[in-house]
Formats: structure tokens, sequence, C-alpha cells
């Protein structure tokens, strides 16, 4: 059997066993892998596959080589045994329980399970006391602080959960999936070290289960603490890693690890949607925005990650393609947390701030630890001027998640605008610690040094040095560079960056005040330094100009002519 057949064969068979553990995210994203793998050529055929090998550019980008029937260097086919099941113990019971699980009776499924001693059913039992206690928690939370607000609200089930689960696993009695809960309720009472430790354990003897790695990933907060992990060498580590290099801000790692896994899972919307949200945060909107079109015309219902879209056509202020988008997932699934986001950046687009705070307040309604909507708020807040609100927003961002750089940028940009910019600064640093790449956090900091209240100009010049070295696309920090460094009297440096947006601005085929005011200067710089010829080009130019400018361009000429023997163009016959 060759490795396709294989990798076909374990998710096959963990799709039924996840879905039996009513385990259905799991089991929805190992379907999803299942048919990411490419089609045997000989049964390849429209008529039993809704993919075409070549239309996908996205797959141009990343694959060079056509696929064949061997694996891919490195990949790893090591056989995990087959897990041993118990229905004949308990198997009534067991299906009575999964049939009041899959209601939501959670109770009533744990205590049909009292009896039952099979390590399905353990599972179950305490996985349906675990969600009634999240269940109880989520009420107790909108009774007492409302849908949006904070509350001391726990999970009274876990204490028992994890002394049961505990000695399960000490008796050596417990499977990969009791593992699993095991970790997740050690993660939940702050004991991440352990949690860490178990669920490497879970990984390790049964590592289909994905919910069990992205609980893994969540405690690997750094890279020594991902390179500490003793995991054992499965395909399903490659997911993995691609999966934590992109929460630790490795774009590029993550990405070539996404390329590699397209050798097998060639047609997997999964992958393709990670490398769109990896292109994403390296900005590469227009990449972003080709992947996300082809996942819609693979998959027309598709609502995950689609938030994501909705930001890159809003940040290049796709109207019509954003209306189209929030229609479109509206008539989907319109009580999806990301439908509300979509709706809320249409709705922002149009400027109407207040609608678009009550959509996203709705997607918080629907899900309070959805990161997106509560960042997005703070932004319309800043929109409409209520600072106070925005920073209540942006910090509930970063209580649910501290390493997300956009969180803390708007609560620098919130204590900018009510005038405290060493607070500003503070938040402004963490975000750019966060996101060393992005220039726009590097010419916030630089604009925070620049206030009266601190003024410290050397420290603006670095900044915006950094946001020029990141591919500054708002094209600010060589104008602001050359500025800084005329205020502080130095006039070559000034010069040489006044040069180079210049060059910048005539590349990009931009007009305006800074290419005027660039022209002058190097106008005058030349004259001073005696580059007469520099300098006719440069005033020549400006007289293209209305404005005093020009009156200025006209004077230099006149006297460059004037106070040397230079063969001057006589400036009389310039239009007036």
């Amino acid at each position: 059997m060759n490795s396709k057949e294989t990798c076909r064969s374990e998710l096959r068979i963990a799709i039924r066993q996840l879905s039996d553990r009513c385990l259905y995210s799991a089991s929805k994203w190992a379907g999803e892998q299942l048919v990411g793998i490419e089609q045997d050529p000989a049964k390849f055929t429209p008529t039993n596959t809704r993919f075409q090998r070549g239309s996908s550019s996205i797959r141009r980008r990343f694959r060079t080589n056509d696929i064949t029937s061997t694996p891919v260097t490195g990949m790893s086919y090591v056989s995990t045994p087959v897990l041993e099941e118990d229905e004949v113990i308990d198997g009534d019971f067991y299906l009575l329980a999964k049939s009041y699980f899959d209601c939501r009776e959670y109770k009533r499924a744990a205590h049909a399970l009292r009896d039952q001693n099979g390590k399905k059913s353990v599972f179950l039992r305490c996985y349906a006391l675990y969600l009634a206690g999240e269940k109880r928690k989520e009420e107790e939370m909108i009774e007492l602080e409302g849908p949006l607000g904070k509350s001391d609200a726990v999970n009274c089930e876990l204490v028992s959960l994890e002394r049961e689960l505990s000695t399960l696993r000490k008796n050596g009695t417990i499977d990969p999936f009791g593992l699993y809960l095991y970790g997740l309720v050690l993660k939940n009472r702050g004991n991440q070290n352990l949690a860490r430790t178990v669920l490497v354990e879970s990984v390790n003897s049964y590592p289909w289960n994905w919910n069990a790695w992205s609980e893994l990933q969540s405690l690997c907060t750094t890279i020594e603490m991902l390179n500490s992990l003793n995991l054992s060498n499965h395909w399903m580590k490659d997911f993995f890693l691609a999966s934590a290099y992109q929460e630790l801000r490795m774009h590029n790692e993550s990405l070539a690890k996404y390329e590699y896994l397209q050798g097998m899972f060639s047609f997997s919307n999964y992958i393709q949607a990670q490398i769109a949200k990896a292109q994403y945060c390296l900005r590469e909107f227009d990449q972003v925005e080709v992947i996300f079109e082809e996942l819609l015309r693979n998959d027309p219902y598709r609502v995950e990650d689609m938030d994501m879209y909705s930001n890159v056509l809003y940040a290049k202020e796709c109207f019509s393609a954003l209306s189209y988008l929030a229609h479109r997932v509206f008539m989907t699934d319109k009580y999806r947390p990301e439908s509300c986001c979509i709706i809320g950046n249409y709705y922002s687009l149009k400027g109407q701030h207040e609608k678009s705070v009550m959509y996203f307040r709705r997607a918080l309604k629907l899900d309070k630890n959805y990161l997106s909507a509560w960042t997005l708020m703070g932004h319309e807040y800043v929109e409409m001027k209520n600072t106070p609100a925005a920073v209540d927003a942006y910090r509930r961002a970063v209580d649910i998640n501290s390493c997300d750089y956009r969180a803390w940028y708007g609560l620098g940009q919130a204590y900018e605008m009510m005038g405290m910019p060493f607070y500003a600064l503070h938040y402004f640093k963490k975000s750019v610690f966060l996101q060393p790449s992005d220039s726009r956090l590097w010419i916030a900091m630089a604009q925070c040094y620049e206030t009266d209240q601190l003024h410290l100009l050397e420290d603006a010049i670095k900044c915006y040095r950094r946001a020029a070295n990141c591919n500054d696309k708002e094209a600010i920090a060589l104008h602001q560079l050359a500025k800084l460094h005329c205020e502080l009297g130095r006039p070559e440096e000034a010069a040489f960056y006044y040069k180079k947006d210049l060059e910048r601005m005539e590349a990009e085929e931009r007009e305006g005040p800074n290419m005027v005011e660039a022209l002058l200067f190097l106008a005058q710089h030349c004259r001073t330094h005696k580059r007469l010829e520099e300098a006719e080009v440069y005033c020549t130019r400006l007289l293209d100009y209305t404005g005093p400018e020009k009156e200025m361009a006209k004077n230099m000429l006149r006297g460059m002519r004037s106070e040397s023997s230079y063969p001057s163009m006589d400036v009389e016959h310039f239009p007036p």
C-alpha cells in the first residue's frame, strides 16, 4: 500500500473513532484532510472529485513538481496501534448516552454511563461532565455580569474530574482520549507544565486527534517550549508545527511547512486557509485575496476564516466585494461569530460605526472569547471618539490573547488620543515586540517619540529607520526621516532621505505636497553646495506646480544665473 493509501486508511478510521467519542470538530478536521489528499490518477475523473488539477494558482505558487505516488521525503508513516473498542461490554448504554450527548443533555449522558467501566464510556462520561460544567459556567456569567461582562464563574466539575483522571493515569487504565481530556482539565486549572506532558502522551499514542494538538499548541507560548516537546515522528506532527510556528509569528517557517504538507494534501482547503493566514500576517493582501476567492469557489458555503478575508477587503477598500461577502455569509449562517464580524466590517467601511459595533457585540454574545470582535470593536470606538470603551475592548482582547499585537497597538492609539504619550509608548513597544515586521507599529512609536511631552527625536529616527526597512507601504518613514534630520541641522542626511523619498514617489507615480517639499529642499541644498546643474533640474520641475514654491524656484534660477557664469535657461520664458 502506498503512502497516500496508508494516510487515507488512517484518517478514515480516525474519523469514525473521533465521531464515536463526540469529538466532532476533530472529526471534521480529519475529514477535510482526507478529501485533501490527491486522488489516484487512475481514478481521477470529474465524476468522483470536484477538484481539477492545475486549476489553483495557489497550488502552482507552492508546487513546482508533479506529485507522484512516492512519499514526500521525510514524511513519516509510523503505524499507530488501533484502539481496542468496548462496545460489547457497554454498547447499549453507550449508545443511549451518546444520544443524550448529541442533544446537549450532558448530565443525562454522564448519568447513563455511571456504572460503565469501559475506557470509551469513561471518556464520554467525563467529557459530558466537563461540558456540563462549561455550560453552567456560561449561564452563571450571563446571570451575574451579562453576556459581555466579566465574572468569577468557574467550571465546578474540574476538581472531581482532575482527581478521577489523575487516578486513571496513575493506574495505567486511561486511553489517549482520556489523556486529552485530562490535559484540558489541567490547563483550565492552571497546571500548564503537567498539561503539556499529558497532552504529549495523548498525541504520541493517538496522533489523529487535532483537538489535542490544538490544546498543546496553546500551551507552547515560546519556541523554547515548542522545541522541548518529545513528539513522535508522525505526519500529524508537521501540521502541528506549521500551526505552532504561525502562532509564534514565525510566518516564513510556517509557510515552508505547509508547502511541504501540500506534497501529500494537495487539495486541502485547510492548508490553503492557513497559507492565507500566514500571508495575511505578512501583509501580502493580493495573494490572500486570490486564495480566499478560490476557497469560496471550492467551498461556497464556507464561513470559517472568512472574517480574515473581510479584513483584507476592508483594508483594500473593496466595497462591492465586501458587500457581496457579507450578503453571502448572512444567507449561509447569520448567527456565526464570523458572519457577524464580516457584517460589522461592511458597516464600518460604510462609515456606520454604531451599526458596526452592534454586530461586533452580537459576535461576542455568540462567543465571548472571539478575539477579532473585541479588537475590531475597539477600532470602532476609536472612530467614534469613545476612548474609554475602546480601551476596555482592547483590554478584553489582550486578556484573551496577550500575543495579539493589534490589541496592544489599539491601546497605544487610544492613550495617544487621550494625550498620554508615556502610556501610549508602553503599549506600542509591546505591539512592535510581537510584530516587528509591521512598519505601521514603528511609525506609531516614532510619532509618539515626536510629541512635545517626549520630544526624543533620535529615538524617533531609529523607529522611522526600522519602518523604512519593513516595506513602509504608506510611504511615511522616508519623508519623516528627511524632516527630522533637517530639524536637527543635518542637511546631508536630510538630502539623502528626501532623494530616496522622491525616487519612490516617482516610481509609484505619486504627486502631492511631499514631492514639492522634497524638490524644494533638494534644489536649495544643491545650490548651497554649488551643484548648479542638479539644482536647476529640481527648480525646473517645481515650475510645473502652482503656489509659492514656483516663485521660489524662479528666484533661485535667477539667482544662480546672476551669481555665476553658469549658462542657465532664461526664466522669463517660463510660463506664468
